[in-house]
Formats: structure tokens, sequence, C-alpha cells
């Protein structure tokens, strides 16, 4: 089966033809391009046998991938406020593709999934009860096809079983705790802007901040949105960017700003490994995927210089030299916990995904 994955993230619009397992073609766009989507399509589309979309929040209705219908279509639109820079792009582009190639089969397939099995103990937030089980406040977790794809390949690389944190680091940040191929904690909750910093969103914050600010400067509930989601973050420290390549050829000067920006953000990503390590009993393996991830020697240096407690060393010439689009290991000979950097493979997890939907048929 010949698959084209469509996959509209927070600053991209990333597609590729998947067969077999491979790519066959790809191109990735640094904008919701729907013309461009429309180019690759017309290019690519007479061989196409399927469409797969990756969307980020299928909050509690979808635990696994979905037939793109009308109703389907219905329930994603009403949960776009949930993740504003990715679901609402993700209808779009999926408009565009299903026009265009409305006699193939269309599949959603899902970040949340991965997590929904999470224990009660990770998933629920200490909120009222109305909240919960009213409105269906709870942790969903994102990058679950990251992630996902991440623990299968340190699998193979490694062994199975491991206790596993898969650090996804590209505009978007998440951890993943990994215990024997299945997500037990992890970092983005309700909706991906909560969790660690990332390019343009917050993390974490403490909602007293959220309440003071609109009581006395008068932010409404959508400017308090419009600045956690698209000001806030490494944009927001540094005030210059939220991309990390710029931010680290910065700090090598005089840019205070970039210099907290990178600070902050490593200060936040150490935290996050060490409590995902605490929620697996310990820590066997740790990958670092996704743009900043896979490109980034100076993150992941930052990242494990702290982490020596936990059993954490780098084996600085391999970190180097780690290639981008390659699979390495990076940690020293006599560190017990092997550190890896794995491409972020979301597209062929997704073409996986919609094989065997379409094999099974399943699906809502």
């Amino acid at each position: 089966m010949r698959v084209l994955v469509v996959n509209a993230g927070s600053t991209s619009l990333k597609l590729a033809v998947v067969e077999h397992g491979e790519r066959v073609a790809r191109t990735d766009l640094h904008e919701l391009d729907l013309d461009g989507l429309t180019t690759f399509i017309e290019r690519e589309g007479a061989r196409i046998d399927a469409v797969g979309h990756r969307v980020v929040h299928g909050g509690e209705r979808f635990d696994s991938p979905a037939r793109l219908d009308a109703d389907v279509l219905r329930t994603l639109d009403d949960l776009s406020d949930l993740a504003p820079l990715h679901n609402g792009p993700a209808l779009a582009a999926a408009d565009t593709a299903r026009r265009a190639l409305g006699g193939v089969p269309h599949v959603a397939c899902f970040d949340t999934a991965f997590h929904a099995g999470l224990p009660p103990e990770a998933r629920t937030l200490a909120v009222p009860a109305e909240w919960r089980e009213g409105w269906g406040v709870r942790r969903f977790g994102f990058h679950g096809l990251s992630h996902g794809w991440t623990s299968r390949r340190v699998a193979e690389l490694a062994g199975p079983g491991l206790r596993l944190v898969s650090a996804h680091l590209g505009a978007g940040v998440s951890l993943c705790a990994v215990a024997d191929g299945v997500s037990v904690d992890t970092t983005m909750g309700f909706t991906p802007t909560d969790g660690l910093v990332m390019a343009t969103r917050s993390g974490s914050i403490d909602p007293g901040a959220l309440t003071w600010a609109m009581r006395h400067h008068g932010l409404d509930a959508d400017e308090v949105d419009r600045a956690l989601t698209e000001r806030a973050g490494l944009l927001g420290l540094s005030g210059r960017t939220g991309r990390m390549e710029e931010l680290e050829a910065a700090a090598t000067g005089v840019d205070a700003g970039a210099r907290l920006a990178i600070g902050v953000y490593l200060h936040s990503l150490r935290a996050g490994i060490a409590a995902m390590a605490a929620a697996l009993g310990g820590i066997e393996a740790l990958a670092f995927t996704g743009g900043v991830g896979e490109h980034s020697p100076a993150v992941r240096a930052g990242a494990c210089a702290g982490l020596g407690f936990l059993g954490v060393g780098l084996d600085e010439a391999a970190n180097a030299a780690a290639g981008v689009g390659e699979e390495t290991e990076l940690s020293s000979p006599e560190a017990p916990v092997r550190v890896f950097v794995v491409p972020a493979r979301e597209d062929l997890r997704s073409a996986a995904e919609v094989e065997e939907t379409l094999e099974a048929g399943t699906g809502p």
C-alpha cells in the first residue's frame, strides 16, 4: 500500500509518501502551505492508495486511528480549541487532501492515542470532581506517534523491556516514561501547552499567575491563550526567537536573553527527565528525538550534564559526531543508562497505523 502522510504541525507541513515501510517521496514546508500540499498531491496522487493525517488531540473519544468521515471531522473541529496550534491546521490540510483525493480512504492518526492507557495516578488532574467527571478534564499526553516510534526503535536497538524516557524536542517539547513499550507518564497534560518550556509555548505555569493577569491587567481568555501559546517559551524568554539554532548562535556572543532562554529550557528539561525516571522507578535508556533533539549536540549535552545521579553519562565525541537522520548511541561505555538519538519518523508510524486500520476494517 502506498500511503500519503500529512503532518500539519505547529510550525510546518510535512508530507511523505510511504510504501512498504519506507519513504519514497517527501517534502517539508515551513508553514501551512495548502497550495504546496495541492502541488505535491498533483505530482504523487495518481499512485496514492490511502491518506493518513496526524491529528494532535483526539480527546476522550479516539484512542485508536479512525477513518475520516463527517462525524469524525465534526468531533475534531470541536476539539480544536484544546490544541489551537495543531488541530485547526490538521483539519485545513485534511479538507484540501480530501478534495484532491476523494476516491481513497483517509485515516486520522492521533498523538493522544499512545497515552490512552495512562494509569489513573498519571492521567488524573487534581481539579474539582465536576471538571473531571463532567467536563472531561484529564491528562491526555501528546507526541504519541513520535514516542511510540522511538520506543519501538530503542527496543530494537537495545532490547525489549527497558525503562525508557523518550524526549521529543521540537517546536513542541514533551517527555514520555515508557515501560516495556507502554506509556506510563508524560509531561503534556490536558492540552499541548502544558509541560516543559517550548519554542513559543510556556509549558507548566502557576495558574494563579493567569488569574492574576486576568484580574489586574484585563486579559481575557483568548488573550491569555495567545500569549502562552504564541509569545511565551523560548521566544518570550529571549525576546527574539523561538528557534533553538538561532539562540545557540546568539548565546555565543553577548546576548543575555538567548543565554537565559537556553538555561531555563535545560533546567526544565532536566527536571522533567528526572520526574519521568521517578515514574518508572529508575531509568535504563534515554532517547532524544525531534528537530532539536536530533540537531543540537549542545542541548543533548546540557540535558545529560545534570543527570549523572541517574546513571546518565554522555560520550562527548559520539554526541558531537552524531549525524542528523542517523540512529546513534551516545552514552559513555561505563554509564549504566544507554543514551540514543533516534530520528523522528511520525510518518512511518502513521502509515503503519493506516494500513493496520484499513486491513482490520476498524476505526469509528
